[in-house]
């Protein structure tokens, strides 16, 4: 007879092995705080690659002036009687790639109006006063020129109140050159966060060469490298974006990048070069050298990519501080110049209007952006470092 048939008992399957960025990944993700920079600067991002395309002004630098409408509240309201223009002031614009990258060039000469009546074929205008502007004389326009055309008094009437004089929202209200300052303020994302990737580039590239021939081959040229590092270190980095931007001869926007920029790789550089001292005694590098590999080959294949983790967190932490850098720098007049909008130089246009009624929020609404903007960087920088940190513990 056959003995009892005995089940074997299910063998528990080990999990599976998962890469170590898997673990970084999860780390970061359970880090609230992190995850609430990484969300507004995301955000920002979006700001900043749409550009023209998401501002209620997007004329080139957001620099449509109505002088009648200087200083006023944030959340205001104004009536604007829109005249057209030449067709060919406009026809340039028209592209939609052009638009994104430059802006659109004013398509109507814009008034703003206190009242307006339509009597036969004129529409007569109200002047607009506000509290620190005098009011305009009253004038008178035909319907035909107003409305840019020629037709029947009905139809002609019926363009001028539907499509030519507008309500127009200031959320954010106006600065002192009448201007939108929400157009301005979102238009700042794309220079602050253009001039935070650029010196973030140029530092990385820069400082990841220099710190890694220095840590390498050491010797005398790791001395000379790390003397020039120590002197650069020690100037402030104002002093030299101005030395820079003298050379260069400019002080347009893009200089103030590269300025920025190369005034940041000595973090980089000492980072690397610290990295490459502990690494370069690897069992795994002298098995290259045994194999005959090239220096270069060395560095950037099996050295660099170990540094992945610092670098990625340096970065950040750079790209806070490139855009504070450009703040101070536009404040002072040294960065990018008017009419371009930047946060640092909207902070001095309100700073010279403090104690009057406009100039507290002129002050605060760029300050708070920059402030903000940093503060999720470095947020995101604190996470990124406990991510790749490998002690700490993984939630549930």
């Amino acid at each position: 007879m056959a003995g009892p048939v005995v089940s074997a008992a299910p063998v528990a399957s080990a999990p599976a092995a998962r890469p170590p960025g898997y673990y970084v990944r999860q780390r970061l993700l359970q880090n609230r705080p992190a995850m609430a920079g990484l969300g507004f600067i995301v955000l920002c991002a979006l700001i900043g690659v749409l550009g023209y395309w998401v501002l209620p002004d997007n004329s080139p630098n957001a620099n449509n002036s109505l002088v009648q409408l200087q200083k006023e509240a944030p959340g205001f309201q104004a009536t604007v009687l829109r005249m057209p223009m030449p067709d060919s002031a406009r026809a340039a614009s028209d592209n939609i790639f052009h638009t994104w990258l430059y802006g659109r060039a004013p398509r109507y000469q814009e008034v703003p109006i206190g009242g307006y009546r339509i009597q036969g074929d004129s529409v007569f205008i109200a002047p607009y006063k506000n509290h620190s502007a005098l009011a305009d004389a009253p004038r008178h326009y035909s319907l035909a020129q107003v409305a840019g055309r020629s037709g029947p008094a009905a139809e002609l009437r019926r363009i001028v109140e539907q499509e030519r004089i507008t309500k127009r929202t200031y959320w954010l209200g106006t600065d002192k050159s009448g201007r939108d300052e929400l157009s301005r303020l979102l238009l700042g994302t794309r220079v602050s966060l253009g001039i935070g990737l650029v010196a973030v580039l140029i530092s990385v590239v820069l400082g990841m060469a220099i710190g890694a021939v220095a840590g390498y081959v050491g010797g005398w040229v790791d001395s000379l490298l790390l003397g020039l590092m120590t002197v650069v270190w020690s100037i402030p980095g104002i002093m030299l974006v101005i030395a820079i931007s003298l050379v260069l001869d400019s002080k347009g926007v893009w200089t103030s990048f590269v300025a920025v920029g190369l005034t940041m790789w000595v973090d980089v550089a000492r980072v690397v070069r610290g990295q490459m001292l502990s690494l370069r005694e690897k069992t795994f590098v002298e098995a290259g050298r045994v194999l005959g590999l090239p220096q270069s080959r060395l560095i950037i294949r099996h050295l660099l990519p170990n540094m992945t983790g610092p670098l990625i967190v340096i970065a950040t932490s750079n790209f806070a501080a490139a855009i504070l850098l450009e703040a101070g720098l536009s404040f002072l007049g040294l960065g990018v110049q008017p009419p371009s909008p930047s946060w640092g130089l909207m902070v001095n246009e309100g700073f010279q209007l403090l104690g009057t009624e406009a100039g507290l929020w002129l002050t605060l609404l760029p300050g708070l952006a920059i402030s903000l903007l940093v503060l999720s960087f470095n947020l995101l920088g604190n996470g990124l470092r406990d991510a790749y940190d490998p002690k700490t513990p993984l939630g549930s």
